[in-house]
């Protein structure tokens, strides 16, 4: 363990998913927002958020003073419970439990949205529209992890106006599934025979994925919703891109069609006049989305396709957006106090 320091300018950031939980410290008099020392934890290996924050400290030897955390859950109130990882605290206990001064706490897609106005032109990928068109808000901000993350970013980056910048945080990825086609409609059933009501986020996350590719391979029971061969996330999307694998290909193809459906249906949603897309699994197979069928079902909204082909979207390939965001919300936090 180092020997623990508390420079007044370092802060705690924090991404927490149902997966993992990332640590890094920011530095507030620095220009710019910056992730250091960035580090990922396996959150299965700790009992608690605190836990896994106090080993992040300990192994780093700071103790900061401010800690800005995003969580994969809805954030109002003082109890906080992560929607996919047995995880829960409240905000005072974890402070104090911390030593913080000040704690801020944000939804992770929130912060992913919060990301967005500070990434660089190498850090996104475009898939449809212009690479060098201005950042204007609403910005719809979606991805797959290990739940479907939606969150909306208001503002604009004009200096001339201040380059203010607003997040609306989101639970958008449980609007209830409208599948399209006689497949999607046998992916549904079975999804209702197993879960019962069909939220987006049941297909559109790594187990969703795994979920899709059992459903089209027949290797479930759609009397019981019971699969029986479920195959890793991961391994699918690498049989995809490897290409002899037909079935992989047919699911992570649909997979990319219903995610075209649902950023076109968050994008008129909000009005938006760009998309952003995140989460763990998209960056993986930038290329096999751009021919996909995602365009197409993005646009496929009837008499607002020629007003959807206007928006533009990209993937975000930064490593780490929720820690870049949560930096950026602790920014913008200073910025208000000071005023």
């Amino acid at each position: 363990m180092k020997d623990t320091v508390n420079p007044p300018a370092l802060a705690l950031i924090a991404d927490i998913g149902g997966t993992n939980a990332r640590f890094a410290l920011t530095d507030l008099s620095a220009p710019t927002a910056q992730v250091l020392d960035a580090r990922s934890l396996d959150a299965s290996a700790f009992a608690s958020l605190q836990h896994a924050a106090e080993h992040y400290l300990a192994a780093v030897g700071v103790q900061p003073r401010r800690a800005a955390i995003a969580v994969a859950s809805p954030v109002n109130g003082e109890e906080i419970r992560l929607t996919n990882r047995a995880w829960s605290f409240t905000r005072s206990e974890l402070q104090s439990a911390l030593g913080l001064d000040r704690l801020h706490v944000l939804n992770d897609f929130g912060a992913v949205a919060w990301s967005v106005p500070a990434l660089s032109e190498a850090e996104t990928i475009t898939v449809h529209g212009s690479d060098d068109a201005p950042l204007h808000g609403p910005v719809s901000v979606l991805g797959p992890g290990t739940g479907l993350g939606v969150a909306m970013l208001v503002g604009n980056d004009s200096p001339a106006q201040g380059r203010h910048w607003q997040v609306v945080e989101t639970e958008g990825g449980h609007v209830s599934f409208a599948p399209l086609g006689e497949e999607e409609l046998a992916i549904a059933r079975w999804f209702t025979a197993r879960f019962g009501r069909v939220s987006n986020e049941r297909l559109l996350c790594g187990s969703g994925l795994s979920h899709i590719d059992a459903v089209l391979r027949g290797a479930v029971d759609h009397a019981t919703g019971q699969h029986q061969d479920l195959r890793e996330p991961a391994d699918i999307v690498a049989a995809a891109l490897e290409g002899h694998d037909l079935a992989a290909r047919r699911t992570l193809a649909r997979f990319c069609a219903v995610l075209g459906s649902v950023a076109g249906d968050a994008a008129l949603i909000h009005g938006a006049r760009a998309v952003m897309l995140a989460g763990g699994i998209v960056p993986r197979f930038v290329p096999f989305l751009r021919s996909s069928a995602f365009r197409e079902r993005f646009l496929a909204k009837g008499r607002f396709a020629a007003y959807l082909e206007s928006v533009t979207i990209r993937v975000i390939t930064h490593s780490s957006p929720g820690l870049l965001g949560a930096a950026m919300s602790l920014r913008a936090d200073a910025s208000n106090e000071n005023r």
